[in-house]
């Protein structure tokens, strides 16, 4: 069994073009497990294998990658034995519109490095993974990429983490030099220099003095570093008080490591990936300051049957539980499921419980994945990830555990895609295989949805953001072999209601012989707000107040069926309804005409009827647009977003450029980045993610109205 002290479990993430796929392919190379180091923009890095990101330069999805690196065992000293340390490392997509790829990563990793512009600072995508991190309370270094490019502030960026994101920042490292003049860090524990070697790629260095303008800056910062971690040793303080020359390094090492992982502090280092310096200090922290498989607390989960919570030790010894977390397609071995172990021990080729179908599963072959690539291993033991060739029915999100001790682990959040595409077969040749491409699609990406459009027959997708969907349709027609007409984006809009109403639907049916009967008295409307905060992913709040016999208990679920089912299409336009509030108090029933199916007919009739008169009000999703431009263009940039009917929510400058946020309607925001492009010369860029539904203008209401019940012709 391996030692999981030295197993990591850590992911890298950012805003995008922070150099996450850059850094993960010099960590590679600096283990040993490539000999050439290739290039983003060469198409040539391990982790961006699809052809789509060798085209653009982008990562779309993540990708899982396993390596040994050599680190001192004895607390970092140069005369210990050098110990393997076994990383399991992901690689993720930094694109809002694949943000899944992140917060499936983070629900299965022990640690992360957060990667940062030493230009750009802390972006919008940096806010979005901080958030998907603290949600899964995983511990975290930052590490400052670029300090070799024009305008790189190492500790500009370290203070823009203090404030935008909430966290105690404690520099570990101070830059020697900056932008052209960059050459390496002094090492703050150490009180030393380290110079790369270029030559060598990075692979060596020289330890060196610090340098003398530096000193008085460095003992500052040793001394904040000193005093944020000391709380963690009491020991530590004593000596930081009475005599701060006697604190050993190895007394500062375990202090950051207790912090770290406590989610106290997040230790920051820098360096250029590009230029092949830091990366190894990095890796170096990774080993000292980051949680092994044991260090996490045991995972908890729920007992299927009983719903107690029940907790899984990280040991070989305990029942076999383990998360699927990712599935993936492979032309060669077919469908492969991406889990992490918890707990216990699995060989390839034995069984395992899924508990949402509650069925056996056989894994016939375990893999270690090496991005796409695979190689088979005979077992997988907790503490690592791997993936499962040879199953039945998995899906992300799945438990996997032992038959005879059934456990439920937590999903993960799967955020509500808000833009839609229309798209539809060119020949009946890719009919079938249209079919079979978006199963398998929707199978790996649980963002993307598939639904069938009653008028039209069209079959829509609904994804996270255009650029999501045009991949996908890219991929349908390359690894696939299917080729499509696609429509125009369509904005995802939903329905609610603002009123809450009294209600009596009744239904009466006879044809002959026997007949149908259901009467039901409701309350109908929007959902409580106190409810709606205690269940965050719900939707349909459903309060059954029936007393006295007037309808049989047995009714009841085909009651909230009918109503639940009838939410996927609206009264007003047929969107999908967000936050409704049924309560049943009284109704009544035929001994004979009565069953299960009147009932739902009733509710679906009902839902008709009362959402007519509940004052139903479309919801479009409003988005979160932060635009980074050069002063002269800024008049432009907001009058556009004023048009745009974007609220403005505050401006910033950041290294001699200006930093525009507001939160803006996704239908104002079609071919936006075009339109920037052209207004600023191309010298403003544009992020965008989704921020949250809000109620539409009337005049676009009853546009978008008109136009789903055909008054209006729409434009192709």
């Amino acid at each position: 069994m391996a030692d999981l002290r030295f197993n990591r479990n850590f992911g890298i993430a950012a805003h995008i073009d922070a150099g996450k796929t850059t850094t993960t392919e010099r960590i590679l190379r600096y283990t040993g497990m490539i000999h050439r180091i290739g290039e983003v923009h060469d198409g040539a890095t391990t982790t961006d294998w699809m052809e789509q990101e060798k085209e653009r330069g982008i990562t779309i999805t993540s990708a899982a990658v396993s390596c040994l690196w050599g680190f001192p065992t004895d607390k970092g000293t140069a005369t210990a034995d050098t110990k393997k340390y076994y990383f399991n490392i992901i690689d993720t997509p930094g694109h809002v519109d694949f943000t899944v790829e992140v917060e499936r990563s983070m629900r299965v990793l022990d640690g992360l490095i957060a990667l940062f512009s030493a230009v750009d600072g802390v972006e919008p995508q940096s806010e979005t993974v901080w958030r998907q991190a603290n949600r899964y309370k995983v511990p975290r270094i930052g590490f400052v990429n670029k300090m070799d490019r024009a305008g790189a502030d190492f500790l500009m960026v370290v203070q823009q983490v203090k404030d935008m994101l909430g966290a105690k920042s404690v520099p570990l490292q101070l830059p020697i030099g900056a932008e052209d003049d960059f050459k390496g860090v002094v090492d703050l524990i150490r009180m030393k220099g380290i110079v790369w070697h270029m030559e060598t790629e990075g692979m060596t260095f020289d330890e060196i003095p610090v340098p003398e303008d530096m000193m008085e800056e460095a003992k500052l910062w040793r001394q904040n570093l000193i005093e944020a971690v000391a709380e963690y040793d009491d020991k530590l303080l004593e000596k930081f008080f009475d005599d701060p020359d006697t604190i050993s390094e190895e007394e500062v090492h375990e202090a950051i490591r207790k912090a770290t992982i406590d989610l106290s502090i997040v230790p920051m280092m820098c360096g250029s990936s590009f230029k092949n310096k830091g990366v190894q200090t990095a890796l170096d922290a990774v080993c000292r300051y980051l949680p092994s498989p044991l260090d996490v607390e045991a995972i908890v989960g729920t007992d299927p049957d009983t719903g107690e919570a029940i907790s899984r030790q990280p040991n070989a010894k305990e029942p076999f539980s383990a998360l699927a977390f990712k599935i993936m397609t492979d032309p060669f071995v077919g469908r492969l499921a991406f889990f992490r172990c918890y707990s216990g021990h699995l060989d390839a080729g034995s069984y395992v419980r899924n508990v949402r179908s509650g069925k056996n599963e056989r894994i016939s072959r375990i893999m270690k994945m090496f991005a796409n690539k695979q190689n088979p291993i005979d077992f997988i033991e907790a503490g690592d990830i791997a993936a499962a060739v040879g199953f039945k029915e998995i899906k992300t999100g799945d438990t996997l555990c032992d038959e005879d001790h059934l456990i439920t682990l937590e999903n993960m959040f799967i955020p509500e895609p808000v833009i839609s595409v229309a798209v539809e077969p060119k020949t009946q040749v890719d009919v079938d295989r249209m079919g079979m491409a978006i199963s398998k699609l929707v199978e790996e990406d649980p963002t993307l949805r598939v639904r069938t459009d009653e008028d039209t027959g069209q079959t829509i997708l609904s994804g996270m953001g255009e650029l999501h969907l045009e991949i996908i349709v890219d991929r349908m027609r390359r690894e696939f072999k299917v080729e499509v007409n696609q429509g125009n984006p369509q904005v995802a809009y939903k329905e609610a209601f603002n009123a809450t109403i009294t209600h009596r639907e009744v239904l009466k049916k006879q044809t002959g012989g026997r007949g149908k009967f259901a009467d039901i008295q409701f309350d109908f409307g929007p959902a409580d707000k106190d409810w709606l905060e205690a269940n965050p992913k719900e939707h349909f709040q459903f309060v059954n107040d029936l007393f006295g016999g007037s309808i049989p208990r047995e009714f009841v679920p085909a009651i909230e069926k009918g109503f639940r089912t009838s939410m996927t299409t609206g009264v007003l336009a047929g969107y999908p309804v967000d936050n409704m509030k049924v309560r049943v108090y009284d109704g009544s029933f035929h001994q004979v005409d009565s069953d299960a199916m009147s009932f739902e007919l009733c509710a679906k009739g009902g839902f008709r009827e009362a959402g007519r008169k509940a004052k139903p009000i479309l919801l479009e999703p409003i988005m979160k647009v932060e635009v980074v431009t050069p002063d002269q263009y800024m008049g432009d940039v907001t009058g556009d977003l004023n048009r745009r009917r974007g609220m403005m929510e505050g401006m910033d400058s950041r290294a001699n450029l200006q930093v525009i946020k507001a939160k803006v309607p996704l239908s104002e925001m079609f071919g936006y980045v075009t339109q920037l492009r052209s207004m600023s010369s191309g010298r403003a860029t544009s992020t965008m993610e989704f921020s949250h539904y809000a109620p539409a203008p009337n005049n676009i209401a009853e546009e978008v109205i008109a136009k789903s019940k055909g008054k209006v012709k729409v434009e192709d």
